[in-house]
């Protein structure tokens, strides 16, 4: 089976923990499949990007390991080109995947990605998957591309979802049942297992004695990492040992640190900057617990990562995380609600867990979130096969048509 995947959910030079479950599944798809990744690189016109928000542009000689990925640039303009992106990225695309000549197409992120991805499958006549994977279904920006997200949810041959909750709004905007389902998202069960806390804490420079709490994601607001410094601070007086440590990297990251400021919880919040998955393992190890107190959530991988390292968690009751968790395994409470946030943390430091029965629970591989896919991917073949032959191609490629035989330009 050869598998072209269209999409940015995916790791690049610049930020090689993008697309964390979407890279991790493909990997492992990978072994089974003839794959290769495309991935659209937006492109703004130097004149609009302030000086000190520029960036250097990608290596398109990288690819992460395990997969053959062409990084391939494409123009925007911020806001104004929002609902051209899809088919700009489609048009730049399709002589690559062309070239490629794949048996079907995947995609990771309704639009502007599985938009294009839709009209480069129609183009060669081949089927498409699109997968939902939360924010591109919990945040259309506007009316427009709401249109353009109903568009391809329809007519995808199959739509893949994170999570159940993500998958019936899928279907409230036009994707059909028949041709839909949820697939939750799995960890690296060999990093992702119980291991000893004062070991962890020891390798990381810890207090013993102290109760802490982390977090690991991107810095975002909308991760109601706010409400978490408020939280803490809250529970400061009473739990003077207790030390919060948010892991990651993003824009809001001033704005947090100036948060942690105005509350005076400089020696109880930290931030750390991002590291791979193994160091992210060892921080869940020496927590008492892992926070996340999202807005909104698809299936977050750090939930599944916490539970099957043998942490409880405090999140919130939104998406997909109560398809994850209970009661059984820490506490859930309502998005943006500071007080009960800082109840159930209180809560649960209060509570012995077992490691070793939450982890038994909540430890989903990889390869089985990848042996769905490809059962996915192959069925999908199969019905197209069944039908009638596709109707002619609405695309035209632009630029010229790569020989079969050529590499990838990068």
């Amino acid at each position: 089976m050869r598998v072209a995947v269209v999409t940015k959910q995916f790791p690049n030079s610049q930020e090689r923990w993008l697309g964390h479950s979407a890279y991790q599944t493909l990997r492992v798809l990978a072994t089974r499949c003839d794959m290769h990744v495309f991935y659209p690189e937006a492109t703004y016109p130097s004149f609009l990007t302030p000086r000190s928000g520029r960036k250097a542009p990608l290596d398109r000689s990288w690819s992460p390991e395990g997969i053959d990925a062409t990084y391939i640039p494409y123009s925007v303009m911020p806001l104004i080109s929002r609902p051209l992106n899809g088919f700009a990225i489609a048009r730049r695309l399709l002589p690559y995947v062309r070239s490629f000549a794949p048996d079907i197409v995947l995609s990771y992120f309704v639009y502007p990605d599985g938009y294009a991805a839709v009209r480069i499958a129609k183009a060669l006549k081949v089927p498409v998957v699109v997968t939902a994977v939360g924010s591109d279904l919990n945040r259309i920006p506007d009316a427009l591309c709401r249109r353009l997200v109903r568009n391809t949810l329809r007519d995808a041959d199959f739509v893949s979802t994170v999570s159940q909750d993500l998958c019936e709004t899928a279907r409230l905007l036009g994707a059909d049942p028949a041709r839909s389902s949820a697939k939750l998202n799995g960890c690296d069960t060999a990093v992702f297992h119980p291991q000893d806390r004062a070991h962890a804490r020891e390798s990381l420079a810890l207090e013993q004695d102290a109760d802490i709490v982390v977090y690991v994601g991107r810095l975002d607001v909308r991760k109601g990492l706010v409400e978490l410094i408020e939280a803490v601070a809250q529970l400061a007086p009473q739990r003077r040992k207790l030390r919060c440590y948010i892991i990651g990297d993003g824009s809001d990251r001033e704005l947090l640190l100036k948060t942690v400021a105005d509350h005076n919880m400089a020696r109880h919040v930290t931030i750390v900057p991002a590291c791979p998955s193994g160091q992210v393992a060892g921080w869940m190890a020496a927590s008492d617990l892992v926070a996340l107190p999202s807005y909104n959530e698809g299936c977050p991988n750090v939930v599944i990562e916490a539970l099957a390292a043998g942490r409880p968690v405090v999140a919130t009751n939104v998406g997909g995380i109560p398809e994850l968790m209970n009661d059984t395994c820490g506490r859930m409470v309502p998005p943006r609600n500071v007080d009960a946030l800082a109840r159930a943390l209180d809560d649960v430091l209060m509570e012995t867990w077992d490691a070793n029965d939450m982890s038994a629970r909540l430890s989903r591989s990889w390869t089985e979130v990848s042996n769905e896919l490809f059962a996915v991917l192959d069925q999908t073949l199969k019905n197209a096969a069944s039908r009638a032959p596709a109707e002619p191609s609405v695309l035209q490629p632009s630029g010229p048509t790569l020989d079969s035989n050529q590499q990838f330009p990068q």
